[in-house]
């Protein structure tokens, strides 16, 4: 059984999607949620499941401490689902290939620093964008320049409200995430 680490900052509702795929899987499980943020809605979903939790600082991820944490845990994956920190290079050099997030874009198009949940959405609106969706990349040292794993669209009529956009990408992250992480996982069995 392959062992899943998910780092989330605020709800964690794709980090709970997430938990409830492979609790009915024999591919992976999630072993533990990493949070920034002690007030993170995500850590009462992963109490709900009964799972280990670490909340850390800015300066605790940057230093060795959440690398040795991961490193006693040793998860094949390390999962980004809404987690708003630039991901630090120690931890990328440890785990290549192996760190997976997901953008509410079709990269490369609004990504980059600053871009995420709803400066995204309020982008895609005022640009008057045809099409979005979500792309799930590999993590890299640069924000949402890792290589593209998936990505799936969904096309707009011009006349959403950012929150409607941001519905219809949550409806795509919902469905897609968990089949495309157990995909990776059944890739390196």
């Amino acid at each position: 059984m392959k062992k899943i680490v998910v780092f989330a900052s605020g709800s964690g509702t794709n980090a709970e999607n997430i938990i409830k795929y492979f609790a009915k899987t024999k591919t992976g499980s999630v072993v533990a949620v990493f949070t920034n943020n002690a007030n993170a809605r995500v850590l009462e979903r992963a109490k709900n499941y009964e799972l280990p939790t670490e909340v850390f600082s800015k300066e605790q991820l940057f230093e060795s401490e959440v690398l040795h944490k991961l490193n006693i845990i040793k998860p094949d994956l390390i999962i980004l689902a809404g987690f708003l920190l630039k991901f630090p290079e120690n931890i990328i050099a440890a785990y290549p290939d192996k760190i997976i997030n997901i953008h509410p874009a079709l990269l490369p198009k609004f990504g980059g620093k600053g871009m995420y949940g709803m400066h995204i959405h309020n982008a895609v609106v005022a640009n008057k964008e045809k099409e979005t969706g979500i792309t799930i990349h590999f993590v890299n040292e640069n924000y949402d320049e890792g290589n593209i794993i998936f990505q799936q669209n969904v096309i707009l009529n011009g006349d959403e409200t950012p929150e409607e956009v941001a519905h219809k990408i949550h409806e795509l992250e919902q469905k897609y995430f968990p089949k495309v992480i157990e995909e990776i996982l059944n890739l390196k069995s």
